[in-house]
């Protein structure tokens, strides 16, 4: 390559530029792989939160954060992973992407570094096909991410267009909002099942007031849950527990909590009416349609939820 003059004309800055963003050729494929790699990683994470807000929005809350900000930082998160997948494709944008990438991945060892005691154990799977639990090798593939992406971002040239920038967030933030509002729509009003089986036989839920509770036997979260419910006032609602897992533990663990409470065997039925995401998770049925799907269980929810709808006193 003819090297550039020193002389500090439009032409002379212009060849400088070019000087300072050319990189070796490995150098390049590096930032290549290591973008694809982040940008598979997190795509599939952030439209995951975003297309299923409500799951994690319990996750959220079972990682020791308010349930009130569960959906809120549930979307904001989608939001900011999945624009950062964008960003570090575009090799124009890559270096801004790779610095998004690189704040969310401290930001999340930072909260569970400062939480480890009470989290270390506990379920952080972020992506779809990666399941993680919270000990030394999340820190490790968490350090790994980093490495990739300043590798992505320092092999890369400067980037620009910040205007262009907030377009492609706006774009991602319409359509986190739009598919959390579609799916908000499809939860409401829901005609329920005429009966579910109940120790085998049917059990009409048309008329009256139900509360269906979908548990794990095995899940302390749950197990929690099912004890503050069980202190509730619950008048004429009628509470039918529905384990998404090891059925044959459902009757112990009512005992164990104390819920009052009848058994149904309907899981898959009931998971394709209400769209259940995650476990626990309640269905308000009043008369034989959905009034409420009620993801979130703390110390707030979901008793006042169900008091303001008139199903616990």
């Amino acid at each position: 390559m003819r090297p550039c003059t020193s002389v500090w004309h439009s032409r002379g800055r212009a060849c400088l530029r070019l000087r300072a963003v050319e990189l070796p050729g490995w150098k390049t494929k590096l930032s290549w792989v290591a973008a694809v790699l982040l940008a598979v990683l997190f795509l599939a994470s952030g439209l995951w939160k975003i297309i299923d807000t409500q799951a994690w929005a319990q996750r959220i809350t079972q990682l020791k954060l308010p349930g009130s900000a569960g959906v809120p930082l549930a979307l904001v998160v989608g939001i900011a992973e999945t624009l950062g997948a964008v960003l570090i494709l575009v090799p124009r944008f890559r270096r801004w992407g790779a610095i998004l990438v690189g704040i969310l991945l401290i930001a999340f060892m930072g909260y569970f570094a400062v939480n480890y005691g009470a989290l270390r154990g506990a379920d952080c799977s972020c992506f779809p096909w990666i399941k993680r639990a919270v000990g030394p090798q999340f820190f490790l593939g968490d350090l790994a991410m980093l490495g990739l992406a300043l590798v992505a971002g320092v092999w890369s040239r400067p980037s620009g267009s910040l205007r262009t920038v907030v377009v492609i967030a706006g774009a991602v933030a319409v359509f986190a909002l739009v598919s959390y509002g579609v799916n908000e729509v499809r939860q409401s009003g829901t005609r329920a099942p005429a009966s579910i089986l109940i120790d085998g036989q049917p059990y009409n839920i048309e008329h009256g007031k139900y509360f269906l509770f979908f548990f794990n036997p095995a899940c302390s979260h749950c197990f929690d849950s099912a004890k503050r419910m069980a202190k509730f006032e619950w008048g004429q609602t009628r509470v039918v527990a529905v384990p998404v897992e090891m059925p044959q533990y459902a009757p112990q663990f009512l005992a164990d909590t104390g819920l009052k409470a009848v058994v149904s065997s309907d899981f898959d039925l009931l998971k394709r009416t209400f769209g259940y995401t995650a476990y626990p998770f309640g269905v308000v049925i009043d008369n034989g349609r959905e009034k409420a799907a009620l993801p979130r269980f703390d110390e707030t929810e979901p008793a006042a939820t169900l008091r303001r709808l008139g199903f616990v006193n």
